[in-house]
């Protein structure tokens, strides 16, 4: 059985993003320069936008972090990511969810501008994405995909079962995983909370994704010998065992499922780093200007 260590590959990756971003600034060119908006205190929120904040630290970005209390009105917010947009050295930005309940997350998200959209979420980069034209990709697919590619995992051909159909990992995972790409052709099944006899259809998976949000979800029957599993989920539960009361777990269940897996990620150390890399490569990809429109 491999541990797929995302938290291993993501500090190679970095290295690498580095390795570019020194060219950059040895040419006299400014380095790559990406934003993040706060509102409120999320704790989650919090810490997700402080390690993406480090992450631009190590691989040598410019970054910018703007914080405005949880009273912050939508038109006010609004203000602020049209200025994003209008800042020709702000490469590419994001505006971390979730909002608070008075706040509109859609009319927010279709408020950034697509060449600024490293988080992949604007309805005009998940459409090009569908159809295989050049897109941010959201972060935590695009995360996926490396660890898979990076590992050798061979998807052609494959079985792959995703366990949730969020537009944010679900749904967009799919559609990478079935287009006509190198890191693609495989046969995708899309399950879900109606899906009947779940267990059913994760034992054919080659390939596993979880990404459904609930603690140690996929146990050992819901699994087959040799599987790839793919654990998305990040959730805190109680462990009373532990200094701080809790530990973070995943969607499955590791330590029974592991044992029949050809290869697994772990909670935490697994996708979650490489998510953030994503954005890293997505940012980067923006101080290019890549992708035309």
């Amino acid at each position: 059985m491999v541990v797929l260590d995302g938290k291993a590959l993501s500090t190679t990756i970095k290295n690498e993003i580095r390795q570019e971003v020194d060219q950059i600034i040895a040419k006299g060119d400014r380095p790559p320069h990406l934003a993040a908006v706060l509102v409120g205190n999320n704790p989650a929120s919090e810490a997700y936008v402080g390690n993406k904040v480090r992450s631009c630290e190590q691989v040598g970005f410019s970054s910018t972090l703007v914080r405005r209390p949880e009273s912050i009105t939508e038109d006010e917010l609004l203000a602020i990511v049209q200025d994003l947009n209008d800042d020709p050295e702000i490469d590419g930005f994001i505006v971390q969810l979730p909002l608070p309940d008075h706040i509109n997350e859609e009319k927010v998200t279709l408020a950034i501008n697509p060449k600024k959209d490293v988080d992949g979420f604007h309805p005009l980069n998940f459409g090009r994405m569908a159809q295989g034209l050049p897109a941010y990709l959201p972060a935590t697919p695009q995360g996926v995909l490396l660890l898979l590619e990076r590992n050798g995992i061979e998807t052609s051909g494959q079985h792959v079962v995703i366990v949730g159909r969020s537009n944010i990992v679900g749904t967009p995972l799919g559609i990478l995983l079935s287009r006509k790409d190198k890191m693609g052709n495989a046969t995708v099944t899309m399950t879900h909370s109606r899906t009947r006899d779940l267990a059913a259809e994760t034992r054919r998976a080659d390939i596993l994704v979880a990404a459904i949000g609930i603690p140690n979800f996929i146990s050992a029957d819901m699994v087959k010998e040799g599987v790839v599993v793919i654990d998305v989920g990040i959730n805190r539960i109680a462990d009373a065992s532990r200094k701080s009361g809790s530990r973070l777990v995943g969607d499955v269940d590791y330590d029974a499922v592991a044992p029949k897996a050809k290869a697994i990620t772990p909670v935490p150390g697994g996708v979650g780093p490489m998510t953030v890399t994503a954005l890293m490569l997505n940012t980067l990809k923006a101080r290019r200007k890549e992708i035309r429109y």
